[in-house]
């Protein structure tokens, strides 16, 4: 899909109704991590994440995405370039400002589209609120050291491609799931970063189906 089209069926699924929960649980694990009994809903810390669109070679829709820095926590995972609200910041504000810290990203030519549905990680005890925001031009990035071991620009058409779903098992705190995700540019995207992408491919028509 071109960055244009791409871009207009987001803004089109923006303004109706989002697919929601029903989109991210085709990517979540299985069994679903919960809040604890009796976990106080006060504790949630709030985060959001920027997920940009922006051309690149034959004005193709690309996303960024990030790997983590073996320094910070979850290193080696694969993220939206995102963090901590702070004190009066608005998520749109704190998504583009994570953003320009973590990928060097320059906020003023970037145009937020809208935002998807937040995703509870009971596992980081964080509300993660996505944004989606697009750019008309390759941007330049630049990996923040500390945080950021690569940074990831991912074609909107490989994650829609059925082939590229994929499933593992992994085992935490002595059980184990089944976990799905995608597998591109020999990277593995599974858990919160998978299921915001679920919804935002939704927005594109994407069933989460695997082809036979």
């Amino acid at each position: 899909m071109t960055f244009a089209q791409v871009v207009a069926q987001l803004e089109a699924g923006l303004r109706r109704k989002l697919p929601g929960p029903d989109a991210q649980d085709r990517l979540a694990p299985i069994p679903r991590r919960q809040w604890p009994a009796g976990f106080n809903a006060a504790r949630i810390r709030h985060a959001a994440g920027l997920l940009l669109v922006f051309p690149a070679g034959a004005e193709h829709a690309h996303v960024v995405l990030t790997v983590r820095s073996d320094r910070v926590r979850h290193g080696g995972q694969v993220s939206l370039p995102g963090g901590v609200v702070e004190p009066g910041e608005s998520f749109e504000q704190a998504a583009l400002r994570e953003a320009h810290e973590e990928v060097g990203l320059p906020i003023e030519p970037v145009r937020v589209l809208g935002a998807l549905t937040p995703l509870d990680i009971p596992v980081s005890g964080f509300r993660l609120y996505p944004i989606v925001a697009a750019v008309d031009v390759h941007p330049r990035l630049v990996p923040a050291d500390a945080e950021v071991a690569h940074i990831l620009e991912v074609g909107v058409d490989e994650l829609l491609d059925p082939a590229t779903l994929v499933s593992t098992s992994r085992e935490r705190d002595g059980i184990r799931y089944q976990v799905p995700g995608f597998h591109v540019g020999g990277r593995e995207i599974w858990g919160a970063t998978a299921m915001v992408l679920a919804e935002f491919l939704a927005l594109l028509g994407w069933t989460g189906q695997k082809t036979p």
